[in-house]
């Protein structure tokens, strides 16, 4: 941050006290956008594998359907769940690396002596990495309607509840998966890994069977029910509620956890070993 940034944050601001923070918030927040943007592969990856991965998938059998899912479509099946991938990736996977990578680099530690306030640092990272959750789960509906005649919800609310909950659960699990990971070099390999391990037993690839020992497992961990919370609003079946609260609840309790682990364990000094 350029020494003229420094200082126009430093100095007061006329008007509310809110209205200054907010302000500091939306300020720090473009940084934080400005510095994954340009990143382009870094940004690429993040927000275009869900994308491909998509297109791939559906394009090979888009207008099939399977008994599995209710007699769906298997793009109607992909649609959403690649949704829910979308906000699990940036606010896990992407946070918890990008948390460890400052904290070892000592970034975070120059950050919190720098005169901008701690909690608008650590809330535009948190808000950053949410509107790169919203730009996946944007591109996806919008790929899913116009290229493979995806229904869209009627209920939107309940999306929109879905998508806040996975939000703030998965945020709180990034920065308590970041407090466990000793290292810079190991923190792809341990927050992908254990990610992508989650996302295996999770049902997202293909569905899982009821009753199943995979589909037990799953449903422990928080990853399925955020799944079938994006699911629920698509479902087409009659009768069928858009509202799934026993999953968002179990998404919900995870985030509590995590947020104690988070709030006990972090850091902003690097490790020494």
């Amino acid at each position: 941050m350029d020494p003229g940034t420094v200082s126009a944050i430093a100095a007061p601001a006329s008007g509310p006290g809110l209205v200054r923070d907010l302000r500091l918030v939306a300020r720090q927040l473009r940084y934080e956008q400005l510095a994954f943007w340009r990143n382009r592969t870094g940004a690429l990856f993040t927000v275009g594998f869900s994308v491909i991965f998509l297109l791939l998938l559906s394009a090979s059998g888009a207008n099939q359907r399977s008994n599995v899912i209710g007699n769906l479509k298997i793009v109607q099946y992909y649609t959403p769940g690649f949704a829910a991938y979308g906000v699990m990736s940036a606010c896990y996977n992407n946070l918890g690396i990008v948390l460890v990578v400052r904290r070892e680099t000592g970034l975070l530690k120059r950050l919190r002596l720098s005169p901008i306030p701690t909690w608008v640092l650590f809330g535009a990272i948190l808000a950053s990495n949410a509107v790169i959750a919203l730009v996946q789960v944007a591109l996806l509906l919008l790929i899913g309607r116009f290229a493979f005649g995806v229904v869209l919800p009627d209920q939107w609310a309940a999306l929109l509840l879905a998508l806040l909950v996975g939000v703030v659960c998965f945020s709180a699990l990034g920065v308590a998966i970041s407090t466990v990971v000793p290292s810079q070099d190991s923190a792809g390999p341990i927050i992908s890994l254990s990610f992508f391990v989650l996302l295996f037993l999770s049902g997202l690839w293909f569905p899982l069977k009821a009753g199943s020992s995979l589909a037990k497992i799953s449903n422990y961990f928080p990853v399925h029910h955020l799944i079938v919370a994006f699911f629920a609003p698509f479902e087409s079946k009659l009768g069928a509620s858009p509202w799934a609260w026993g999953d968002l609840g179990t998404v919900a309790i995870w985030g509590a956890i995590a947020t104690i682990i988070a709030v006990r364990r972090f850091a902003w000094e690097p490790r020494r070993h």
